[in-house]
C-alpha cells in the first residue's frame, strides 16, 4: 500500500483525482504553490508521448490497475464502436468500483480490499475478485459475518464525508445492500479523463 506522501507525489504529477486522499484543502494549497513555482521558472511544452503517458497513468492509478490490466481493457474497448464509453463502462462496472460508487467504502482502495477479503456478495454469492464485472440488476451486499466489523460502522452515518454517490447505483444503508440500476456514461467534463489520449498511447 502506498504511503500518503507517495500518493501526494503521484497526485501532484497526475492530478488530485487519482487518489481520494489528495482531494483536500492541504493538497490543493500545496499544488497551487507548486504550480506558481513552475510558472515563475517557465515550463516547456510537453511532448505527445508525455501527454499520453500521463493520461494513461491517471487512469491506471485512479482505478488501481496494473499495466497489463489497463492494456487489456483498452484493447477490448478499442474494438467497439465507441471505445471511450466502452472503456469507461468496463472500469466503472468492476466490483471494487461499484462498491466504492455505492458508498460502502470511502476510497476505491478500501473497496478493493473489502471485495478481495470476501466481505461483499453479489446476488447472494460471495466474491473475492475486485475485477468481477457487475451488471444492471445485480445486488451487492455486505456478508452477514462482516456487518459488525468496524469498516462498515459508519455506513448509516449521513454526515460521514467522502462517500461517493452515483445515480446508477442505489444504496440501502440500513440493509447494507446496493443495486446496480443503470450503466455509467462517459463525459470528459464529468470524469476529467481523456480516454482518446489513452488510446493514442496504446496505438503507438
Amino acid at each position: 500500500m502506498l504511503p500518503v506522501k507517495s500518493k501526494y507525489k503521484i497526485g501532484k504529477r497526475l492530478g488530485a483525482a487519482v487518489f481520494e486522499q489528495c482531494q483536500n484543502q492541504k493538497f490543493a494549497l500545496s499544488e497551487a504553490r507548486s504550480k506558481n513555482r513552475k510558472e515563475r521558472r517557465g515550463r516547456r511544452g510537453g511532448s505527445d508521448y508525455g501527454r499520453q503517458l500521463i493520461e494513461k497513468q491517471r487512469v491506471r492509478f485512479t482505478y488501481g490497475l496494473s499495466e497489463r490490466q489497463l492494456s487489456n481493457y483498452a484493447k477490448t474497448a478499442f474494438a467497439t464502436a465507441d471505445p471511450s464509453s466502452s472503456l469507461h463502462k468496463a472500469l466503472e462496472m468492476r466490483a471494487d468500483n461499484v462498491v466504492y460508487r455505492a458508498g460502502f467504502a470511502p476510497t476505491r482502495r478500501a473497496a478493493r480490499q473489502m471485495v478481495s477479503h470476501g466481505h461483499i456478495k453479489v446476488n447472494d454469492k460471495r466474491i473475492t475478485v475486485p475485477s468481477y464485472n457487475a451488471r444492471v440488476g445485480d445486488v451487492l451486499s455486505v456478508r452477514e459475518g462482516s456487518r459488525s466489523k468496524a469498516l462498515f460502522g459508519k455506513l448509516n452515518d449521513p454526515d460521514e464525508p467522502g462517500r461517493a454517490k452515483s445515480a446508477w447505483v442505489v444504496l440501502d444503508a440500513e440493509l447494507m445492500r446496493a443495486e446496480v440500476v443503470g450503466e455509467p456514461t462517459y463525459s470528459l467534463t464529468e470524469t476529467g479523463i481523456d480516454y482518446p489520449t489513452v488510446f493514442e498511447f496504446y496505438s503507438r
